[in-house]
């Protein structure tokens, strides 16, 4: 039993001076031990991510993406807190972000211009084989970004920690 006892102290010490010591190294540093109150915050702050799936060729979706994006952003910028949003197209859906078919061509430019944090980004696949399908070069608005897969770019993205709605 007093061979136990001497162990449990002896275990305390060790864990005590380990404790010390992390804390005096991290003093010496510069960097505090735990993590502080607005630490905490700031990490908190900005998980706020996501992703907004456009896949077909119809108004009223490209319009409830829009919406939804906008809604979010506001939503955040009113709390102070930082966001990033991404709309992510493929399929039908890249015609959302085509310089010759775009519905929301107008909307777009005005959001790109009034919410940075708010980006569209079009699949590099869709855009190829609707270029071969229609033996032109598909002409994107000018605040799209290419990405090579759009649904690559999801998947990476919610591996990430992003979140994903598709409305």
């Amino acid at each position: 039993m007093i061979r136990f006892e001497r162990l449990i102290a002896a275990t305390a010490a060790s864990a005590m001076a380990l404790f010390l010591l992390a804390s005096s190294a991290a003093a010496q540093s510069g960097h505090p031990a735990a993590p502080t109150e607005a630490a905490t915050k700031h990490a908190q702050l900005t998980q706020h991510r996501l992703i907004l799936q456009v896949n077909t060729n119809d108004p009223a979706m490209m319009n409830l993406a829009l919406n939804n994006a906008t809604n979010v952003d506001q939503y955040y910028s009113d709390l102070g807190e930082p966001v990033e949003i991404e709309v992510i197209t493929f399929g039908g859906g890249l015609h959302m972000l085509r310089d010759d078919t775009s519905p929301v061509k107008d909307r777009l430019k005005t959001i790109a211009e009034n919410r940075p944090s708010i980006s569209f980004k079009a699949c590099g696949n869709t855009q190829e084989n609707m270029g071969k399908a229609e033996s032109k070069k598909i002409p994107l608005v000018g605040q799209a970004t290419v990405v090579p897969s759009g649904v690559v770019r999801i998947m990476e993205l919610q591996e990430q920690g992003w979140s994903y709605v598709r409305p």
